[in-house]
């Protein structure tokens, strides 16, 4: 297989493939690692405070001197409204009164005490950093975004998951397209309509490649070869891995929940709005059977920070069922091995195929 191409020449790799960023699991070792094997690493920066995002781009950086990219969120933030205030006391009481009830205690935080990020922040941040491909999720940048990035030789990377998205990135002036199929791990990108387009991504990633005339990278439910070689066949210039690195030497997932990724069945894998209030595919859990489809799910961000001390107390106590554990819906042995040993095995059984 002859891996160079477009997106090797502005990336500067030796293979079209992205490491997918993955907030909480993604860590600078990581990125490293995915970098050092001549992929294009991706730090999850999420909507983490300027001063987090300087802190982790520069412990990338005593790791590789290979590039990699950062990836933002992107998304609007609603107002707290006398409504949304209301609602977030209501569900932040119901789930004192659940966790309490299932045996683990934690401090929800009331919502003025709330930190949330402006993407604007980060903007500043990723640029006094020299960071030169930026991807981004959950939204478009704004036109005065864009200008500033194009100013600075920044490349452009945004997340679609339908045509419609797609087709309004490249109009904006976006460089690359990351279509995120149905079975993608994780949060989706979807930034167009409230209710989330459910495309089977190589449906959507062959819609795409001939709606739009910029490259294309392809993320969901690449883990072996097989699945790399199908994308490609449907037009995918990069391949987008994220699922096949939860197990790895520098995943920050803990051992127990990698343990419990290691014992997971397809049916156990679902899309849910209960962690964070924006549709994720995960593994589901007791906290996920309790809060989906109930009144208790608030507008993301405001459930993703009332939900998070409660994460972050359970992954203390190892309690898998209450932690969200994202992954999408290809099984596979969750490798224990670097980041960059999976990825030169992959490399390797690719070109070995057939």
């Amino acid at each position: 297989m002859e891996w160079k191409n477009v997106l090797t020449d502005l990336f500067k790799t030796d293979y079209p493939i992205i490491q997918a960023p993955m907030l909480g699991v993604t860590t600078p070792e990581m990125v490293a690692a995915a970098s050092n094997a001549g992929a294009l690493g991706s730090l999850a920066l999420g909507d983490l405070p300027a001063e987090k995002c300087i802190e982790l781009i520069r412990a990338t950086r005593r790791l590789t001197d290979k590039p990699f990219a950062v990836n933002i969120f992107v998304h609007k933030i609603d107002p707290i409204t006398p409504n949304l205030e209301a609602d977030y006391v209501k569900t932040k009481k119901h789930l004192q009164k659940l966790t309490e009830k299932l045996g683990i205690e934690t401090d929800f935080p009331d919502i003025k005490e709330i930190k949330l990020t402006d993407y604007h922040d980060q903007i500043e941040a990723v640029l006094l950093e020299n960071c030169k491909i930026v991807s981004f999720t959950f939204g478009n940048l704004d036109q005065e975004s864009i200008a500033t990035f194009k100013e600075n030789k920044v490349i452009l990377i945004g997340t679609c998951t339908s045509v419609q998205e797609a087709i309004v990135l490249e109009n904006s002036g976006i460089d690359i397209i990351c279509v995120q199929g149905i079975e993608a791990g994780g949060h989706r990108g979807s930034f167009l309509e409230e209710t989330i387009p459910q495309i089977g991504g190589l449906s959507l990633l062959s819609q795409v490649t001939e709606a739009v005339n910029i490259p294309v990278i392809y993320g969901g439910g690449i883990y072996n070869a097989k699945t790399l070689l199908a994308s490609k066949t449907l037009g995918a210039d990069g391949f987008q891995i994220g699922s096949l690195f939860l197990g790895s030497a520098e995943s920050a997932l803990q051992d127990f929940e990698k343990h419990r990724l290691r014992n997971i069945k397809e049916n156990e894998i679902v899309l849910t709005r209960s962690f964070t209030g924006r549709y994720a595919r995960g593994i589901r859990n007791t906290f996920i059977k309790e809060i989906e489809n109930s009144e208790f799910v608030l507008p993301y961000p405001y459930q993703n920070k009332l939900t998070a001390e409660l994460r972050k107390t359970a992954k203390l106590e190892q309690n898998a069922d209450f932690v969200s554990i994202w992954m999408g819906q290809s099984i596979t042995s969750f490798s224990d091995v670097s980041t960059e040993i999976i990825i030169r095995n992959l490399v390797e059984e690719t070109e070995n195929f057939g």
